[in-house]
C-alpha cells in the first residue's frame, strides 16, 4: 500500500481550484439510465439502491470496506461493476459512460468544472475512481450528500444563501472522496507531488507555511535558489500560473478555512498579510463569487447534519 503524506494530500487539496456545482436528486427506476456524456466530470453519491456502468467499471484501484470489521482492502484488479448505498464514485469525463440502475434508485449527482483542472489532478487520476462504502470511510462528508438536492425536483431553494450552502457542501464531499481514494492505497507512487522540481517544492512548501507572509516574486525566486526571470518562467511552467496567483490562491483557501472555523473577516485579512479589510474582501470576491462575511456565514459548520 502507498503512503501518502498527510501534509502533501492536504496542500494539494487545498491546490485544486474546481467550479462545482450544485447537487441534484436524481431518481431512477429499475432499468433507468443515467447518461453522463465525454467531456463532463461528474461526481456521484448512492444515496439508496444500486447501479453498474456501461462500459462496467472494471478499472483502475478500487476501495472495499468490510462494514462490520472497517478494514478497508485496496483491489485494483476487482471485475465488480456493482455502486450500492453508501458508494462514492468520481468520473473525469474522459469517456462515454452511463449507470443503470439494477432496483429503485437515488443518486446525488453533482457536475464538475475540469476544464482547466489543477497541476496535482492532471494526469493523475485515473478514468474514474470508486469509494465504496464512503459512508463509512468518511461519515460526515456522506451525510452532507445525502442532504444535498431537493427531495422534489421541481422544489426551490428556500433563500438566496442556499445555492452557496449546496456548493460548499458539494466540494467537501468532493474533495472527502480524493482524500478516502488517496489515503487508503490507491495513490500512485509517489502522489501527490505539485511540481516534479525540489527546488519549486521547496517554494511551494514554504508559501503554505507562511501564506500570510510578504511574498515578492524576487523572495519566493531566492527560496527557490533561483533568478527572478528563472523562477518565474519554471514556476508557471510547473504549476500552470503564476507566483502571484498562486500566492493569493492559497491565502483565499487558507481564508475559507479559516473562516470556517469562525474566525471573523479583520483577524483572517491581518493574519493573511492584507493591508486592509477592503482589499481581503476584494481578493476573496474575485476568487469565491462571495464577500467572506457570506462565505463565513453558510460555513459548512453551521449547516445541520
Amino acid at each position: 500500500m502507498v503512503t501518502v503524506d498527510p501534509e502533501a494530500l492536504s496542500q494539494v487539496l487545498s491546490a485544486i481550484d474546481l467550479r462545482v456545482g450544485i447537487g441534484r436528486r436524481q431518481l431512477l427506476e429499475t432499468g433507468a439510465l443515467l447518461a453522463l456524456a465525454p467531456g463532463d466530470a461528474t461526481l456521484v453519491y448512492v444515496a439508496d439502491g444500486a447501479v453498474h456502468g456501461i462500459p462496467p467499471l472494471d478499472a483502475g484501484c478500487r476501495l472495499d470496506v468490510d462494514r462490520e470489521s472497517r478494514l478497508v482492502e485496496v483491489d485494483a484488479h476487482d471485475r465488480s461493476t456493482v455502486l450500492r448505498t453508501g458508494d462514492a464514485f468520481l468520473t473525469l469525463g474522459r469517456g462515454p459512460l452511463a449507470l443503470a440502475a439494477e432496483q429503485e434508485t437515488t443518486l446525488i449527482v453533482v457536475a464538475l468544472d475540469l476544464a482547466d483542472p489543477a497541476p496535482p489532478l492532471d494526469g493523475v487520476l485515473p478514468d474514474y475512481i470508486t469509494v465504496t462504502a464512503f459512508d463509512e470511510l468518511e461519515p460526515a462528508a456522506a451525510s452532507l450528500a445525502e442532504n444535498m438536492g431537493p427531495a422534489v425536483p421541481s422544489a426551490r431553494p428556500k433563500s438566496k444563501s442556499d445555492p452557496l450552502i449546496c456548493r460548499l457542501m458539494a466540494t467537501t464531499v468532493l474533495l472527502s472522496v480524493i482524500r478516502a481514494w488517496a489515503e487508503n492505497g490507491c495513490a500512485p507512487e509517489g502522489w501527490p507531488r505539485i511540481a516534479a522540481d525540489p527546488f519549486l517544492e521547496r517554494v511551494v512548501e514554504a508559501i503554505h507555511e507562511e501564506p500570510g507572509r510578504e511574498w515578492t516574486v524576487e523572495r519566493l525566486a531566492t527560496v527557490g535558489a533561483m533568478s527572478r526571470s528563472v523562477f518565474a518562467e519554471r514556476f508557471r511552467s510547473a504549476i500552470g500560473r503564476s507566483p502571484a496567483d498562486y500566492v493569493t490562491e492559497v491565502r483565499i483557501d487558507a481564508a475559507k478555512r479559516m473562516l470556517d472555523a469562525g474566525r471573523t473577516v479583520a483577524e483572517t485579512s491581518r493574519e493573511l498579510g492584507y493591508a486592509s479589510d477592503e482589499g481581503f474582501s476584494r481578493a476573496f470576491r474575485r476568487r469565491t463569487g462571495v464577500t467572506p462575511s457570506a462565505w463565513r456565514t453558510a460555513a459548512p459548520a453551521s449547516v445541520p447534519a
